[in-house]
């Protein structure tokens, strides 16, 4: 079983940047491939960004890349996402998810799931 908590969400102006953070319960975590998805308002839930246990590979949306970086500390069971040059269309609830073996872009792949975190992005 594990447990995430996501942190660091807020309201920041277009071009500005946040780190998210999830931290995880466990002692199996440094086992699980990790994603960040997130949810606007009146849309599904997309993925964002996703690295694999041992942190070494990397997997974006194109809609993010160069532009948001995924990293894991397996030391701090933590996963983090450091989001810059924010845009207004950023504006979302951001997830963190969990799964077994290699990273995975939709949804139902991940079993495990935080509570979310806002991040606006104003004009």
């Amino acid at each position: 079983q594990v447990q995430l908590v996501e942190s660091g969400g807020g309201l920041v102006q277009a071009g500005g940047s946040l780190r998210l953070s999830c931290a995880a319960s466990g002692r199996t975590f440094s086992s699980y491939a990790m994603g960040w998805f997130r949810q606007a308002p009146g849309k599904d839930r997309e993925f964002v960004a996703g690295i694999s246990w041992s942190g070494d590979n990397t997997h974006y949306a194109d809609s993010v890349k160069g532009r948001f970086t995924i990293s894991r500390d397996n030391a701090k069971n933590t996963v983090y996402l450091q989001m810059d040059s924010l845009k207004p269309e950023d504006t979302a609830v951001y997830y963190c998810a969990a799964r077994r073996g290699i990273v995975r872009v939709r949804t139902y792949e991940y079993d495990y799931w935080g509570q979310g975190t806002q991040v606006t992005v104003s004009s």
